[in-house]
């Protein structure tokens, strides 16, 4: 039986072998190669594709979560700035007083220092040496030769 067995797997196998290489030789092995790298190659590129979507999709969620999280915050700074100052409007009024004030100051300290600039800027304009150094004279003298 067991002889039998054997000799009818290996006659089966012996033919399967036949039927490959005759398949092989006739070149239908070749285009099922081809076939396969071409069903590889779609799939790669599906993958691809499918990846690149998701990464889309990720970036887009991130986006409205990084919005919510920027409302949230932004409602909790003003709640905050409510409680403390108020509507906002008497810490501006009482910053736009205190930069009046600051700037009426230095129109007056302008005005009483204004005349005092002046005359020392006419004093320096008048007193002009008209005497020429004497290592002025001998370094002209030694460039021109005389």
């Amino acid at each position: 039986d067991l002889k039998k067995v054997s000799a009818s797997t290996l006659i089966s196998t012996s033919l399967s072998i036949e039927q490959q290489y005759k398949t092989m030789n006739s070149g239908t092995g070749i285009q099922e190669l081809m076939a396969a790298e071409t069903r590889a190659s779609q799939i790669v590129a599906e993958a691809r594709i499918a990846r690149g979507d998701r990464m889309k999709q990720a970036q887009v969620d991130a986006d409205e979560l990084i919005a919510a999280y920027r409302l949230e915050q932004q409602d909790a700074f003003d709640k905050k700035a409510n409680a403390d100052g108020g509507s906002g409007n008497n810490a501006s009024a009482k910053l736009q007083a205190e930069t009046n004030a600051e700037v009426q100051d230095m129109q007056g300290q302008f005005h009483q220092n204004a005349q005092k600039a002046v005359d020392v800027l006419l004093s320096k304009c008048c007193e002009v040496s008209l005497e020429v150094p004497s290592a002025r004279i001998r370094s002209t003298q030694k460039l021109y030769g005389k």
